[in-house]
């Protein structure tokens, strides 16, 4: 007789609390968003200046011009990209968690900062003036997707039971590969130094309509694959042996999980800079809260990283007001101590 599966298998899905309440922070944090600035917007104005936005409502805005403009033209898409980009950040790292067995695996872990970072490196410092704005974002995801490539293609060439563990290790080796080749570049380019490091540490300030255009097709599509994936990671954390004797292709399944939060992350990075801890501190959250199935984690995690990622913007933009904070100096403020709570309790675990 097999043996019982574990509890993760056995849970059930999103209770229905918890998937109100993620949806209820999700709303209040873009409200807040919204509403905070040099400009306050209160939220009974914000909600009726939506409304008046959409076909067939028939609702005056109370917003001025300059209010509106405000609202609609800087706020709004700098919200909407910094929920995008915190969802997707969120459940790649509840993806990586749960395809690599290690719960302190995160959306960076196969190179994709280090790419992203060498692409940046490389527009800002050899872009010609003016031009490497536009240049930046594709030079950054091109960084980020050769990467993964290099470190997918020196893991695979392992193979074997190694597959997983040589994938973590080639994803050191190509990041610390990408790294010294950045610090060279910026070695050559010191002028471009201030702008890589602005870059480098994440922010939200020049976000446009068109950074959402861009990005959100790679985010919905990666974050709707991982979605439909969620209960697959929960039969992966049986182990790679015990997945395949219940039917599933875990090479298949793995490539799929891995390109789709890489994809995913690689177009989040690329508008957004490097945001780290997103992708650790959201998911572990709703194990602790929640649950510990993926059925759980995976959904949760795309909501309520679009709500956290959102709430952190708006300290980075108000704490030192008029001044801004980079962002990802917020998120590891919070997470380089979430991070070593989270490294003591698994420390026993074989990691």
């Amino acid at each position: 007789m097999s043996a019982a599966p574990p509890a993760a298998i056995r849970a059930r899905g999103i209770p229905v609390r918890w998937g109100a309440a993620a949806l209820l922070f999700l709303l209040a944090s873009l409200v807040l968003g919204l509403g905070i600035g040099p400009v306050n917007l209160g939220a009974g104005p914000i909600v009726e200046s939506t409304l008046s936005h959409l076909p067939f409502v028939h609702v005056h805005s109370p917003l001025s011009g300059a209010d509106d403009a405000v609202l609609w033209q800087l706020r709004a898409p700098r919200v909407v990209l910094g929920a995008l980009v915190g969802g997707m950040l969120a459940i790649a790292g509840s993806a990586y968690q749960g395809v690599f067995r290690n719960p302190l695996a995160d959306p960076y872990l196969l190179g994709v900062a280090a790419g992203a970072g060498l692409g940046a490196t490389i527009a800002i410092a050899y872009g010609r003036a003016g031009g490497s704005g536009s240049l930046l974002p594709v030079a950054a995801f091109a960084g980020a997707a050769l990467g993964v490539s290099l470190a997918y293609g020196l893991g695979r060439s392992v193979g074997g039971a190694r597959m997983s563990g040589a994938l973590i290790l080639a994803g050191v080796t190509v990041a610390a590969f990408m790294t010294a080749v950045q610090t060279f570049v910026q070695q050559q380019r010191s002028q471009s130094l201030r702008d890589v490091f602005a870059w480098l540490l994440g922010g939200f300030a020049t976000a446009t309509w068109h950074d959402v255009a861009i990005s959100a097709p790679y985010i919905v599509v990666s974050a709707t694959l991982l979605l439909l994936h969620r209960r697959v990671l929960d039969v992966l954390s049986l182990g790679d042996d015990e997945a395949a004797s219940l039917g599933l292709e875990v090479r298949r399944v793995r490539l799929i999980v891995v390109v789709a939060a890489t994809a995913g992350t690689a177009a989040a990075v690329a508008v957004s800079g490097l945001i780290g801890f997103v992708g650790i501190i959201v998911p572990h959250t709703i194990r602790l809260l929640v649950s510990p199935s993926y059925r759980a984690v995976v959904p949760l995690s795309l909501v309520v990283g679009a709500g956290f990622l959102v709430c952190t913007d708006v300290l980075a933009r108000t704490v030192l007001s008029p001044s801004e904070i980079p962002i990802g100096v917020v998120t590891a403020f919070f997470g380089a101590p979430f991070f070593a709570a989270v490294l003591r309790t698994t420390r026993g675990a074989g990691l």
